[in-house]
């Protein structure tokens, strides 16, 4: 069998011998290696698989176009979007089977890029001098893992050396380990879950793989509501059971757990059968107390925990959040059913608990309806989002699309 190959993206010309170091590693551990440079300013230390200059071109450009402006950020901007081009297409042909990178601020953004490229699975490792900060902008949704070089990537010396040889370990193992088969060929669904809307989920997943489907539960936390919709995108998914929606107050009122703009359009637009509820939408999120914008003085609020503070959404947002959620689900080109939890949408929207509001979920239906109009089923159930009924309810309806659109089951 022919040795895995790891991809190790780097400036040559400046990150040179650190490079040189980690491949000589990772071939010593039994892989074959692909350097690729996206150093511009000067010559490479060694002859890499794939030239700064092929990078560039990928991303409609040329070195030496880059090299006569001398605009750093256009050049970063750049060789990360071409990098990510090389990377895809590399892997595609099946000549390379994971990515390492070492970097700082630059490097890492290019390195990360090249690693967002590529789909969830293949293993992916970031060296960087900036780990310890915020990385959500490098990985985004992708499972990058992230080691912290603890030194400046500036030479081979006693800890440098350690973490170098520990991430080409890492690397080699990870693409060296053989891959586990999965129980079946079961189909795959996704759901979306939240702390207040666990026992749904748990109990609609139960009757969903008691049916013969596998289901990934995405943390509905922003980042999880894009790596769901990214798993769309690529293919992976026959059915969204999108329980909790909460990412979407977020971003209507601004929250920090914002999944971007496009929420809840991916499946639709691919005609993928879709179950929505309004979970977690009577909540906007925030860290610590202190993160709270002080536009928001005088709402709601309740303590998760010291570092999540939430925020009631009010009629007024609900109402727009149903006319937010009514057009996305009108336009999806697929089976659509929303449920709907008369008795509240969370743990903590019930009788007697602190963001009971009925006046605020129903504003929310009353929109939803109108805008959704008679393309989306639309199912109002005198249950909590919690009870069991309203989960089986959930459960059933997407088994019985997927059914009616792809013979599973049948």
């Amino acid at each position: 069998m022919d040795r895995p190959v790891v991809a190790i993206v780097g400036t040559l010309d400046t990150k040179g011998p650190e490079l040189q170091f980690l491949k000589e590693r990772a071939e010593a551990l039994g892989v074959a290696t692909c350097v690729i440079n996206v150093g511009i300013v000067g010559d490479p230390l060694f002859e890499p698989a794939v030239s700064a200059g092929t990078v560039a071109e990928a991303a409609g450009t040329s070195l030496s176009a880059l090299r006569a402006e001398a605009d750093r950020g256009k050049s970063v901007t750049a060789m990360a979007a071409g990098v990510a081009v090389v990377a895809e297409r590399l892997h595609a042909e099946g000549a390379i089977h994971g990515v390492v990178s070492l970097g700082g601020s630059a490097g890492t953004t290019i390195g990360t890029s090249a690693m967002r490229a590529l789909p969830v699975g293949v293993p992916k490792l970031m060296v960087s001098t900036i780990a310890s900060g915020n990385m959500g902008p490098y990985i985004g949704s992708k499972d990058v893992a992230v080691m912290y070089s603890v030194v400046d990537i500036s030479g081979v010396n006693s800890v440098s050396r350690r973490v170098f040889e520990n991430a080409a370990a890492a690397i080699a193992g990870m693409v060296q380990t053989p891959r586990t088969e999965s129980a079946g060929d079961r189909p795959l669904l996704a759901a979306t879950m939240f702390g207040v809307t666990t026992p749904c989920v748990t109990k609609a997943r139960a009757v969903l793989e008691a049916a013969g489907y596998e289901v990934l539960v995405f943390h509905a936390t922003g980042t999880g509501g894009r790596a769901m919709e990214d798993l769309i995108r690529g293919g992976f998914i026959r059915g969204v059971l999108d329980i909790t929606t909460t990412e979407l107050a977020d971003e209507l009122v601004g929250g920090s757990l914002s999944a971007g703009p496009e929420r809840l359009e991916v499946a639709g637009k691919l005609g993928i059968p879709q179950v929505v509820a309004p979970g977690a939408l009577d909540m906007v999120n925030f860290g610590s107390p202190d993160t709270v914008p002080s536009r928001f003085a005088g709402r709601r609020f309740y303590q998760h925990n010291p570092n999540v503070t939430l925020m009631r959404t009010t009629a007024e947002e609900n109402a727009a959040l149903g006319d937010l959620i009514g057009r996305k689900l009108n336009t999806a080109t697929g089976c659509v059913t929303y449920l709907h939890p008369a008795r509240g949408v969370s743990a903590i929207d019930a009788e007697g608990k602190p963001f009971h509001d009925a006046d605020a979920d129903a504003a929310l239906l009353a929109h939803l309806r109108t805008a959704a109009g008679s393309r989306v089923r639309v199912i109002e159930m005198d249950a909590h989002i919690n009870d069991d009924a309203f989960a089986e309810a959930a459960a059933n309806a997407l088994i019985e699309a997927l059914r009616d659109g792809s013979g599973v089951n049948a």
